[in-house]
């Protein structure tokens, strides 16, 4: 353990909206690409939300059919980023038992607990599928994960909404650090548009409406934000005791240094910027890291202008206006319980590349934003430390601190 109680990022894995791996995904949100599309199912005709984030590639293809058909979709795009993951890690021989994998997500098989039902309800019990059960309950990726990489130290699932993926870092970063794992799989999963949660969303009035141009429509910090964009995806990280990590010479992409979870108890679905600034100083004092030592923010910025302002609030009381800030569901839409995950790989990518991503979409800063919020091209320097915040409802606050 070294000091703070730091852990190593060895490997990482994504499936999202800009490509069907990490390496793709990154190279997406540097180019500044949108992966937000019209919905041209048949079903989403008549809902008032016809643009959404879906993955690039079609999960179930990457699988053998038998497999395939035994998960939900969820659960392949988890199986599938965990082992891009892994083996991006260098397949570390680790006994089973001191190997864990920790998975959040916000709905879990929600695709299969609503399909299944119109089954049911159209052709009766003898047509519902006999893996309906381990395909729906919501710690199906965990275990799938675990069973795909004969992981016997604990297959723990962590659902607190769009904060998921984040806090299954941190517990992944607390299992290591108490000694119960020397390498944890955590990440992050969300597989759930259907025109039924679509349909929900929309009635609380949180996603757009807008269609014109698809890819004009995520717009965090924007003057013009309408809302945000449904997306689905997956964030992988390998997460190693740094002791084991050396003694195998692993490279890493850097470290995950801190990190806290805490709940606003405020607000069902409200943002609130005081729980938020919490967390925050929470995570630096953990990471034993300085608020000017920040060099980069991922925000969470999901382009709802309540939202997108409690978070700037936020950052500007803990970090102040010096760090470079950056909103990337501005190209991947909001991934729901992956959005945690591959938000901290973006920041722990852009501190390994020296260049932090553009915010597509903002043409004009809200006014009340008064942070660096980078735009129109992707900004290079030399930076060592950066936050990756993630919110949930339900009060869900969770910050991460990376570090080179």
């Amino acid at each position: 353990m070294t000091r703070n109680g730091q852990v190593l990022v060895t490997g990482v894995g994504a499936m999202t909206p800009l490509g069907a791996d990490a390496p793709s995904s990154w190279a997406g949100l540097l180019d500044g690409r949108s992966g937000v599309r019209f919905l041209e199912e048949e079903w989403a005709v008549d809902l008032p939300v016809h643009v959404a984030a879906g993955l690039t590639v079609d999960p179930a293809s990457l699988l053998p059919r038998t497999e395939a058909r035994k998960l939900d979709r969820g659960e392949q795009v988890a199986v599938l980023s965990a082992r891009e993951a892994w083996q991006d890690a260098g397949a570390p021989q680790v006994e089973p038992e001191r190997l864990a994998v920790v998975l959040g997500t916000g709905t879990g098989g929600v695709l299969t607990t609503l399909g299944q039902d119109d089954v049911f309800e159209r052709a009766g019990i003898r047509r519902l599928s006999p893996f309906t059960v381990p395909m729906l309950m919501p710690n199906g990726p965990a275990a799938r994960v675990s069973m795909d990489l004969g992981a016997k130290g604990g297959a723990r699932t962590v659902v607190s909404a769009c904060a998921s993926g984040a806090e299954a870092l941190a517990l992944g970063q607390d299992l290591i650090r108490g000694g119960r794992a020397d390498v944890v799989v955590a990440g992050g999963v969300e597989a759930c548009l259907h025109p039924f949660t679509i349909a929900a969303f929309a009635q609380m009035k949180a996603l757009s409406t807008q269609s014109v141009d698809p890819e004009a429509v995520s717009r965090p910090f924007d003057v013009r934000r309408s809302g945000f964009v449904m997306g689905e995806g997956a964030g992988m990280m390998v997460l190693e005791r740094p002791e084991f990590a050396r003694a195998r010479g692993a490279r890493a992409h850097g470290t995950l240094a801190g990190s806290a979870v805490g709940s606003s108890a405020n607000h069902i679905t409200a943002s609130d910027a005081e729980g938020q600034a919490f967390a925050m100083e929470l995570a630096l004092r953990d990471a034993g890291v300085a608020p000017a030592d920040i060099g980069v923010v991922h925000a969470h910025a999901t382009s709802t202008e309540s939202g997108d302002l409690a978070e700037a609030e936020a950052i500007g009381r803990v970090v102040g206006g010096h760090a470079a800030v950056t909103a990337t569901k501005s190209m991947t839409g909001h991934m729901m319980g992956a959005s945690g995950t591959v938000g901290a790989m973006a920041a722990l990518l852009a501190l390994r590349d020296g260049t932090v991503p553009a915010t597509r979409n903002l043409d004009e800063l809200d006014p009340r934003v008064e942070l660096d919020v980078v735009r129109g091209e992707p900004r290079t320097g030399r930076w060592t430390a950066a936050l990756a915040n993630s919110f949930g409802f339900g009060g869900h606050n969770v910050t991460l601190v990376l570090t080179k």
